[in-house]
């Protein structure tokens, strides 16, 4: 199961605050709930509508598909993607545009200017 919980910044920064210490707003927390040996792929995604909505403005793109971004970025966190390397983070976010292309929807990641973790 997947649950995806759409949010604004202050339930977004609650979260935050919550279970990784640190109470700024952030655009994605995912949580892998999966049992071990049930079969069964358990997964949280809490995504901020409102720091979609920010960051669009400056974009090409609508704020659903910078929300549908956030929640790719989450589902590869809970499968297994990380971004706290550099090759890490740019492996992740190839990975997150090459299948926003797929859907049609284009790269999103790939046309920021950015900082890589790490």
């Amino acid at each position: 199961m997947i649950s995806i919980a759409v949010v604004g910044d202050e339930a977004a920064s609650e979260v935050h605050r919550l279970f990784m210490a640190d109470d700024k707003t952030t655009d994605v927390i995912s949580f892998d709930l999966t049992e071990p040996d049930s079969g069964e792929l358990n997964f949280e995604i809490i995504v901020n509508y409102e720091m979609a909505e920010r960051t669009a403005q400056d974009s090409p793109h609508s704020s659903e598909d910078e929300l549908l971004l956030y929640t790719l970025h989450g589902l590869l966190h809970n499968l297994g993607f990380d971004d706290t390397t550099e090759e890490a983070f740019y492996k992740m976010h190839k990975e997150e545009d090459d299948i926003l292309e797929e859907f049609g929807v284009g790269r999103i990641f790939g046309n920021r200017e950015f900082e890589p973790k790490g």
